[in-house]
């Protein structure tokens, strides 16, 4: 189906089950235990050998030798493997280092080999005997010292030059100029990176956790040398992600591996302490803004200039972002720079870009306020725009970004904010307020899906979408029941296999939206199947209560598979839409924080987030998405970051108890509106995505509040008590 018109009025806005707040429908097979997680699937091949991974003591180097004998001897050891006896390897179109180091090292903990054993635990033994040499080379590991050499990054955000921002800006009344920096981050999921692997002659099988099967087939097939179809990848429940499983890591590779050498199935899983440096994570930033404008507050000048850093064939994080298209100002310039650096690769985590571009644009937003003796607020409506302001001609296909703002600071109780930093207390408590503006654009991928009426009137929805925990199976059978006329107890869904139709995948907030286009582009050619054997017009019937009907004529639904199973298959691709309209979505930030007047101790008080996002497909799920992300936005503006040895080259606090995470007793009321909105130009759906877009814009609104409660403006996250004592008022 080629999505290349607004939608008009379709089944989908009958919200007889889309729209309506619905619990999981996997959520008891979670619950009691059931969902067989990739490291859990016990059932799926026999013999199951272990796999344990040596990863390289250096963080950049060669390795000179590799001495495995005593390994080799321990109890239980099956097959050792490393780059010498791996066989060519290649590197995956998404991978920025190879996921078996040798002979050189380009990462500190890159794989350098995979002891498999009869238990997990002879593995883990055998492999503390694996001794390695190394050769060590001076390496980059600080970003500060390298901005200078960062360049324009390849295929991703060119510049924007609009107008002659150096004119405006040394014209303008009111200037502001500063400095933030955002540090290296860990995506911290649940379940760790954990892959089985089973070989049945040259096919090869993966049941794995992995958030883009597609992209993850294409990558393993050509890491290893094999055709596509000679790959299958399994991938039905996901315990987190984050974006930190959209690419596959050294635990699919090293399984695949271990169980082509060990001729039999094995299984490995990355220990906690492996992740943070084998695997990818968000990785820190300096970003300079630079804002001009008229005493009564209308921009007129904008930079948000960026550096990021990253190994050779890594991407740029693209955190200027945001600043392309969020307010209006005449004259703007927005870069990101790519500088050389040998630690860990750095790529996508949740709203990368936006959510870390939007931790520096908001305090910024805030301070430019204050400057003008402006309420942020009103600061931000009166620098809203209806167009893209770059180019003026292209509309917001929606854009309710006054309406989120107005909305939270009613709902909020904005108005009793005092403006006078630290003025706000009770008894020991300092309390402040704080606002940001929260933005996320809307991407369109193909998504493509299977849908079944079987014989007993079941609907069966296949389709390679993942669930990582985001609510894919009940947004999906939501959408097949809608399409269908039925009752969610009508409908099975299976998700995360290759062997199902190609989906958008889990990632950029644009898997719900696409994802269920996809079923309702299935879902179309199953309606005409059915009407075809029923003897319908199709652009006639209509699927109600399990019933087709034409007129006064009404069919049960199952009739039209009595003969066998009716098949729909077919996917969305999206036209140009996304070129006339910028579709994007729009959300607001409000939190109340009480900072300790001797300590410095934050406590996040209350949160508010309101959110247009186009149609909201189950309000339950979505308002989980958001509060979570909340949730990780706190986490980054107060206590999340990844330290840098930057002598050794690598992420000193590797597990949770050193990359400390907020949990539930940090956030004690957290409160979610979604303003009533449907984008025909989005999808046939009219949705769009708010997983992502509740990180944009949470660790300023922290900051900002902060500053609110106690005159410490921090620009150098995450803010710690260390940098918010000095400037705590006096004892009285």
């Amino acid at each position: 189906m080629k999505f290349d018109t607004p939608a008009t009025t379709n089944p989908i806005d009958q919200l007889k089950v889309i729209g309506k707040p619905t619990e999981r429908i996997e959520g008891p097979l979670k619950a009691s235990g059931q969902a067989t997680y990739a490291y859990e699937q016990h059932e799926a091949a026999a013999n199951q050998a272990y796999g344990v991974m040596v990863d390289a003591a250096i963080a950049k180097g060669r390795i000179k030798a590799i001495h495995l004998d005593a390994a080799k001897a321990a109890p239980g050891v099956l097959a050792i493997v490393t780059a010498a006896n791996a066989g060519k390897l290649d590197k995956g179109q998404y991978n920025a280092a190879h996921l078996l180091a040798g002979p050189e090292v380009q990462h500190y903990q890159q794989a350098v080999a995979l002891v498999v054993a009869e238990t997990f635990e002879q593995a883990r033994a055998a492999a503390q005997r694996v001794k390695v040499d190394y050769e060590a080379v001076e390496g980059k590991f600080d970003l500060a010292s390298v901005k200078d050499l960062g360049v324009e990054p390849k295929d991703e955000l060119p510049d924007v030059n609009h107008g002659d921002f150096d004119k405006a800006f040394a014209a303008a009344p009111v200037q502001f100029d500063q400095t933030y920096t955002t540090p290296d981050q860990s995506h911290a999921m649940m379940e760790p990176h954990a892959t089985l692997a089973a070989w049945k002659g040259d096919q090869l099988t993966l049941w794995t956790s992995n958030q883009m099967v597609a992209w993850s087939v294409g990558d393993i097939a050509k890491t290893l040398g094999l055709p596509k179809e000679k790959v299958r990848l399994v991938s039905p429940y996901i315990g987190g992600g984050f974006g930190g499983k959209l690419f596959i890591r050294a635990d699919a590779i090293l399984a695949a591996l271990g169980a082509r050498m060990a001729g039999r199935p094995v299984k490995v899983a990355l220990a906690r302490p492996q992740m943070a440096n084998n695997t990818t994570h968000r990785p820190a930033t300096i970003q300079r803004i630079r804002m001009g404008a008229t005493a009564d507050g209308k921009l007129t000048a904008i930079a948000h200039e960026g550096w990021s850093g990253n190994l050779a064939d890594g991407k740029v994080e693209l955190a200027a972002q945001p600043s392309q298209l969020l307010y209006a100002a005449e004259n703007r310039r927005v870069s990101m720079r790519l500088a050389p650096l040998d630690l860990p690769e750095g790529n996508a985590m949740r709203a990368p870009g936006e959510a870390p571009g939007l931790m520096v644009l908001e305090i910024a937003m805030d301070e430019m306020a204050e400057q003008l003796k402006m309420d942020p607020v009103q600061f931000r409506i009166l620098n809203d725009t209806q167009v893209d302001p770059v180019k003026t001609e292209r509309p917001f296909s929606q854009r309710q970004l006054i309406k989120c703002l107005q909305t939270g600071a009613e709902k909020f109780g904005w108005d009793q904010r005092k403006a006078q930093p630290g003025s706000r207390r009770e008894g020991r408590w300092l309390i402040g307020m704080g606002v940001a503006a929260a933005f996320r654009n809307n991407l369109l991928v193909k998504s493509g899906a299977r849908v079944h009426l079987e014989r007993d009137g079941k609907i069966v929805v296949e389709t390679d979408m993942t669930d990582i925990g985001t609510g894919s199976y009940t947004i999906i059978a939501q959408t097949a029941a809608e399409m269908m006329g039925v009752g969610l107890d009508a409908v099975v869904v299976r998700l995360g296999d290759s062997n199902f139709p190609v989906s958008a995948g889990s990632g950029g907030q644009f898997g719900g939206n696409c994802s269920t286009s996809g079923v309702y582009a299935a879902c179309v050619k199953l309606r005409e199947a059915v009407a075809s054997k029923l003897g319908f017009a199709a652009d006639q019937a209509e699927f109600i209560d399990g019933q087709v009907r034409v007129g006064s004529k009404s069919v049960p639904l199952r009739n039209a598979a009595e003969g066998g199973a009716l098949v729909g298959e077919d996917s969305i691709e999206f036209g140009d839409l996304a070129e006339k309209y910028q579709q994007s979505t729009f959300g607001a930030h409000f939190v109340e924080v009480a900072v300790d007047a001797a300590t410095g101790e934050v406590r996040v008080r209350r949160m508010l987030a309101v959110c247009a996002a186009g149609r909201i497909l189950n309000p339950t799920s979505a308002r989980s998405q958001v509060i979570g992300a909340m949730t990780m936005g706190v986490g980054a503006a107060l206590m999340e970051e990844l330290a840098v040895d930057k002598k050794l080259g690598f992420f000193v606090n590797h597990d949770l108890a050193g990359y400390e995470v907020p949990v539930h007793a940090d956030i004690p009321h957290q409160e979610v509106i979604f303003l009533d909105e449907t984008d025909p130009v989005s999808s046939p759906m009219k949705a769009k995505g708010v997983g992502e877009l509740g990180i944009c814009g949470v660790s300023a609104a922290v900051a900002n509040a902060i500053y609110n409660a106690t005159g410490a403006r921090v620009r150098e996250y995450p803010i710690t008590l260390d940098k918010i004592l000095s400037s705590l008022p006096e004892m009285i």
